[in-house]
């Protein structure tokens, strides 16, 4: 049997004063893959590496059923979502979006048009914030993939309503209360975009349709209320992208060498993007309740336990990365690196791994490409990434860009 180190206090003030670092600065000092504490009073089994993000993921050996605090629950997937789910309802539901998110390509030309629609704004302008215009950009492109017609205000509301969401959900506090107070507007107007589409009013084929007519199994309709949970979790992962996106422009400019070679060579696009997807703060860990006993590599795991897979430590084990300190997209130039896992790990069909992981990195080659191209440089401005705060930015506005002839003259 393997002997877990136990960090015998209680560790919340430590993870609220650290965040991101919280398991990584612990894990390096143990010397190990997994430590036991105590979180909120619970005790926890915190884990890192490749081989438990497997474990995790592999079969149904976890439920996220009371794994997820309520404030980040009811900030993003919220009650009756796929999250919630586990088993055969699981997967059944998570077939809509499997389906939904199978034509990247789609959504890659709106991201694609409404971008180059944007970009002539922020040249005129002379400048731009590169997360709330992203979040702006994503938005329109989500909504018009999705098969939602919307105008210029709403547009906005809906850009707004999304990143509150996303920027409240790790949080406590005033910001997680915006955010869940957005979220209920966002609700009435998708309930009435739910409505409309069960009526026969949604493009045919669209995902907007695909939510309408998706049956949980046996003749079963999803609940509206489900409808709408779930349409919301169709697009506002897609508005998060911006986060992704923000960081994208702050890693250009930070290493002006692949400026270059991002806008000229398509595989070094792709690698810069995943470097980029792994060096980000974006989603600190996974977490889920044991639904038996179970056993990884000599570690008891009693039923029920809270564990949490550390994903900001696996993306730097210095066992599993080399130089994992280090911003180097060339690693992925070779035949079989390490597996990103910034949105998880396992079977996007079969398990819980998010579907609209490969969208994600489609979504975000596209964006580095076209910040690879756009003439700008950067802002005066910090541009300090605080890891206490959860989710991460760069910066206090995400990356400010002089554009244009603007960028012009500075240079």
């Amino acid at each position: 049997m393997a002997v877990v180190p136990v960090i015998a206090s209680d560790q919340s003030l430590a993870f609220l004063a650290e965040g991101y670092a919280f398991g990584h600065r612990r894990f390096e000092r143990l010397g190990t893959d997994a430590f036991r504490t105590r979180l909120m009073g619970r005790r926890v089994l915190m884990l890192r590496g490749h081989r438990a993000v497997r474990f995790f993921y592999e079969g149904d050996r976890f439920t996220r059923t009371g794994a997820v605090p309520r404030s980040v629950l009811h900030s993003l997937q919220d009650t009756d979502s796929v999250q919630t789910l586990t088993g055969a309802p699981h997967r059944r539901r998570k077939s809509l979006f499997v389906e939904a998110l199978a034509d990247g390509e789609a959504l890659r030309a709106e991201f694609e048009r409404a971008w180059d629609r944007a970009e002539r704004e922020w040249i005129q302008a002379g400048r731009v914030a590169v997360l709330p215009a992203a979040g702006a950009v994503l938005t329109a492109a989500a909504l018009a993939w999705a098969g939602i017609p919307v105008d210029r205000e709403t547009g906005e509301r809906r850009t707004a309503e999304f990143l509150a969401m996303i920027d409240g959900a790790g949080s406590f506090g005033w910001r997680n209360w915006r955010g869940r107070a957005l979220r209920l507007r966002t609700e009435r107007w998708a309930t009435g975009v739910v409505r409309a589409a069960v009526d026969g009013e949604a493009p045919e084929g669209s995902p907007l349709q695909l939510v309408a007519r998706h049956e949980d199994g046996l003749g079963s309709p999803m609940t509206e209320h489900a409808r709408v949970v779930e349409l919301l979790n169709l697009l506002r992962p897609v508005t998060a992208v911006a986060r992704f996106i923000a960081f994208a422009a702050l890693a250009l400019h930070r290493q002006p060498a692949w400026i270059e070679r991002v806008r000229e060579d398509p595989a070094d696009a792709a690698r810069f993007a995943q470097e980029v997807r792994r060096t980000a703060p974006f989603f600190p860990a996974i977490g889920g309740r044991a639904v038996q006993a179970l056993d990884l590599d000599g570690i008891a795991i009693e039923p029920d336990e809270w564990v949490v897979v550390d994903l900001f430590a696996t993306n730097r084990h210095p066992a599993e990365w080399t130089r994992a300190d280090r911003f180097d997209p060339d690693r992925f130039a070779t035949t079989s690196p390490p597996e990103v896992v910034a949105q998880g790990g396992g079977d996007i069909a079969t398990g819980h791994r998010c579907p609209g992981e490969p969208a994600t990195v489609d979504l975000l080659v596209a964006a580095s490409e076209r910040l690879a191209a756009l003439p700008s440089v950067l802002a005066p401005q910090s541009l300090r990434v605080a890891l206490d705060r959860l989710p991460a930015q760069p910066g206090h506005e995400g990356v400010r860009l002089l554009v244009g002839a603007t960028a012009d003259a500075v240079a």
